[in-house]
């Protein structure tokens, strides 16, 4: 068989045309090698050849940390090895040996990436291959990691959304039917509650056996046979969107005192939950931790809770899902405690006769709060919006919210949230202001990029509202991407700091590690690994104008405008979801020896499996950041 058979055979050239094919045909140079022959090792430099084997067998061939040579895989003829470097630029990740005597095509680089420019799906086809090993690598390490888990935590109500529980398709009513009709649908289905739609299906009522009760079995002077539905429905009922946990809305319900809880999708109704469903699914050890902070009337209750958040961190982990989902729940329990602890902190002021003035205000979380991406041992990162009040009130709002911020950040520390290095804290006055005040700080960040300054934006720029009027975050966001609109000059300043340090992995596929200081042997995953990613992603999401919390939500939202082909997003959030699997387990295992958590590891104490998966997570992670500095970098020529 020749090379123009072989490659029209071979993927992924058999979606080609024959004119194509016949032109890799004649340049692809045909060589035999004999058995055994180390056709090139891992981490050698490229050859400039992709190899199509004719005949024959080729083991793929890695090294451990002490030398020792491990078989991957093995490519039979028909297939193809040695084509990350030509797609990615890298050294070769792993060696090729030949099994017996082995005939191969080999295709020039430069004629095989022009052909590649013409039609993307060959790309499209070596990113799928290199994307599938770090899935491959990590699902089998989470497979490994839940098999060996002890006893954990019952952590499925936090994991399910209420789209998987509710009842669906479910009995309503228009506000003309009869009461009468309505009793008598309840008891013959067995129903608690009927949802009242108008034409369009919106939920504009909910009726309740207790308003039957209560508004009409109770009532001698009322004659049923005249009411309706509207007469005795609970107006503008409480209801959830379908993809909120099953957490949230157990907390909601029984903070609003209800029972029953429409479910909506698109804003259109699509089911309803009962406080009884939820209970079917709770655990003693989770379900009812979220309960617990709302219901904290002290600090040392708070941090507690606080403590017990590693139980659901463990149970996650003991779980084959997606660990994003992980870090959004842990947010949000966060959030609950932070929340908590402000109003327990303003009840302290009222009770001691200090209100805060009549304004409206939002006290915002930034970092990793402002982007629901929060571990076990999240710092403060924080600050106060007012309204434009006139400048003759400066002294009233500063005179409560001044002593109020002091004691809050306190407060947030006595629960467990160290506090900022920086400062960056509503306690300093440089985080607290009018929207008038933030507007000029954000100028002044922007127009005189200093290194501090560069610092607080990328804190900054994640913001969202914790407690008070999220309009005011809203309005500060939109002050912000009116001045960052075409100015990318800043958007390369504010990555400037990253783009000095290149991720760990040296060209011999060793880890660089931290040569002194209290890390000495060990590599930060967030410093360098997650930060470069999630500021990179940033840096695509301001330039555009867009708005999304969390890293994930922002790749999918830069799919959506072209920034990014959904084949690399993908491999960006798996290299991704690798970073935030080992910074969790890392902070899991030293919270259980009685230590503080870190992001800093020792490489060399992982599998094998798993330095192969974080060295592919890595070089991800500089991919991204070589294609960010040449993006932004056109901004200072």
């Amino acid at each position: 068989m020749g090379p123009f058979q072989t490659l029209k055979n071979t993927e992924p050239f058999v979606h080609l045309p024959d004119a194509v094919i016949q032109e890799l045909s004649t340049a692809a140079i045909v060589k035999t090698f004999p058995a055994n022959f180390l056709i090139f090792k891992h981490h050698d430099p490229p050859t400039g050849f992709l190899y199509v084997i004719k005949e024959g067998l080729v083991e793929i061939v890695t090294l451990t940390p002490g030398g020792l040579e491990m078989v991957m895989d093995y490519r039979q003829a028909g297939s193809f090895f040695g084509g990350t470097p030509i797609f990615m630029g890298d050294n070769y990740t792993a060696g090729a040996r030949t099994v017996n005597p082995t005939e191969c095509y080999l295709i020039p680089q430069e004629v095989l990436t022009d052909i590649a420019r013409r039609y993307p799906h060959i790309i499209e086809h070596f990113s799928r291959a290199i994307l599938s090993r770090v899935r491959r690598l990590y699902s089998d390490m989470v497979e490994s990691h839940v098999q060996s888990a002890l006893t954990p935590v019952e952590a499925f109500p936090f994991k399910k959304r209420l789209s998987e529980i509710m009842s669906s398709p479910l009995e309503v009513c228009s506000p003309q039917t009869p009461v009468r009709d309505v009793a008598r649908r309840m008891t013959e289905r067995g129903i608690g509650a009927m949802v009242v739609t108008d034409a369009e299906r919106n939920a504009v009522g909910i009726i309740t056996q207790s308003d039957l009760i209560g508004k009409v079995l109770t009532q001698d002077s009322i004659d049923i046979g005249l009411l309706t539905a509207a007469d005795i429905m609970t107006a503008n009922p409480l209801a959830m969107a379908s993809d909120n946990y099953m957490f949230e809305a157990a907390a909601f319900m029984i903070s609003h005192n209800i029972r029953h809880l429409p479910i909506l999708a698109q804003r259109k109704l699509v089911g309803i939950v009962t406080l009884q469903n939820l209970m079917r699914y709770r655990s003693q050890n989770s379900m009812l931790l979220v309960n617990r902070i709302k219901e904290a009337g002290s600090l040392s209750e708070l941090a507690s809770a606080n403590a017990q958040i590693v139980q659901i961190a463990t149970a996650f982990m003991a779980e084959a899902r997606s660990h994003f989902e992980t870090l959004e729940v842990l947010s949000y329990i966060h959030h609950s405690i932070l929340r908590r602890c402000f109003e327990l902190m303003l009840n302290e002021f009222n009770l001691a006769g200090k209100s805060p003035p009549n304004i409206r205000y939002c006290l915002m979380i930034m970092g990793s709060g402002g982007r629901k991406e929060m571990l076990l041992g999240p710092d403060q990162d924080n600050g106060f919006i007012y309204e434009d009040f006139p400048d003759s009130r400066l002294n009233e709002v500063e005179a409560f919210f001044g002593p109020f911020s002091e004691r809050l950040t306190e407060a947030f520390e006595q629960v467990g949230y160290p506090k900022c290095n920086g400062n960056v804290m509503a306690s300093n006055p440089l985080w607290r202001g009018r929207l008038k005040d933030w507007h000029a700080r954000i100028a002044n960040w922007i127009q005189v990029p200093e290194p501090k300054k560069v610092m607080y934006s990328t804190i900054f720029f994640d913001f969202m509202p914790l407690v008070g009027d999220p309009e005011l975050c809203q309005g500060l966001r939109e002050i912000l991407y009116r001045e960052l609109q075409g100015n990318t000059v800043f958007l390369y300043y504010l990555l400037e700091n990253d783009l000095k340090h290149a991720p760990p992995v040296g060209l011999l596929g060793r880890f660089l590690l931290e040569k002194d200081g209290e890390h000495k042997g060990e590599l930060s995953l967030k410093q360098a690994g997650s930060v470069f990613i999630v500021d990179c992603v940033r840096m695509f999401m301001l330039e555009k104008g867009i708005y999304a919390s969390t890293t994930v939500q922002r790749l999918d939202e830069l799919v959506k405008l072209n920034v990014f082909d959904r084949e690399t997003a993908e491999h960006i959030k798996a290299a991704l979801e690798v970073f935030f699997f080992f910074r969790l387990r890392q902070e899991i295992s030293l919270i259980h020896q009685g230590k503080s958590p870190s992001h800093y590891i020792n490489p060399y104490s992982l599998t094998r499996n798993e330095q192969d998966l974080l060295q592919e997570s890595f070089r991800t992670a500089g991919k991204l950041q070589d294609s960010v500095r040449r993006h932004f970098s056109h901004g200072l020529r």
